[in-house]
């Protein structure tokens, strides 16, 4: 990389299944889509967007529904199944093709599985990190030491869950970030992740992604077709990558 990462990054809007986005771009060429996950945000990726401009892509990190900038739903949720059909409308908005590329996290990686699933044609690789696909994730979720891992999680199932995170500052945010990535400064990640998630719809909107997660009745009908291809491992080459270090998974 040459010159100052951030100084090509800029800031986009565009509607998607009818929640206005915001997204960070850089560059041009074949879309590359990267997707944050909890709790996270499209900053996340600030290093990496000038990174995929220089090698010849129109890079877009979105903050997903319920993430401000990005509006909260009109119904106040935000499921899986809507983050990978907001994903491939996103495709479509930007004028991408079949060379189009995805790279997601956490959320963003079951994301990423999900929407170069349902959609093969437009998406042509996938990177994903953090987060295997569902098909090996599922021999962890019985293992007690996956279940003590995603305390957390049973948390958010619980009518104060609100009120935990918000406390001292949302204390409970940054010792999330200690303990999945242990030696990591997130000085410079804290405040915009707090930013994101301060108001108490944003902050209710993104516990709702687990929420939905264990309750499938809350998953929205009209996006069930997403819903089922989320189960699925792409057909695309997927790069996976996992910290060896990760606390979370």
């Amino acid at each position: 990389m040459t010159g100052d990462p951030e100084a090509a990054v800029s800031m986009g809007h565009v509607v998607l299944n009818g929640v206005d986005y915001s997204y960070l771009e850089a560059g041009s060429g074949p879309l590359a889509v990267c997707v944050h996950g909890f709790p996270d945000t499209a900053h996340t990726w600030r290093h990496l967007l000038p990174c995929l401009a220089e090698a010849g892509f129109h890079a877009v990190a979105p903050f997903m529904r319920g993430y401000a900038p990005t509006a909260v739903p009109a119904d106040g949720s935000s499921p899986l199944s809507a983050w990978i059909a907001d994903i491939d409308v996103l495709h479509d908005a930007l004028g991408g093709d079949g060379d189009a590329i995805l790279v997601g996290h956490d959320w963003g990686a079951l994301t990423v599985y999900g929407a170069a699933s349902f959609a093969p044609s437009k998406w042509k690789r996938v990177v994903a990190a953090a987060v295997p696909p569902p098909v090996v994730m599922a021999t962890r979720l019985l293992s007690y030491e996956q279940v003590r891992a995603f305390w957390y999680q049973y948390v958010f199932l619980q009518p104060s869950a609100e009120m935990i995170v918000m406390n001292n500052d949302m204390e409970f945010i940054e010792r999330l970030w200690a303990e999945w990535s242990p030696g990591y400064d997130a000085s410079e990640d804290l405040g915009p992740v707090k930013d994101a998630l301060r108001a108490p719809e944003h902050l209710t909107a993104a516990l709702s992604t687990y929420r939905t997660m264990y309750d499938p009745s809350k998953q929205p009908p009209e996006f069930a077709p997403q819903a089922a291809a989320a189960l699925n491992v792409p057909s695309q080459p997927v790069l996976y990558l996992h910290g060896a270090n990760d606390g979370c998974v």
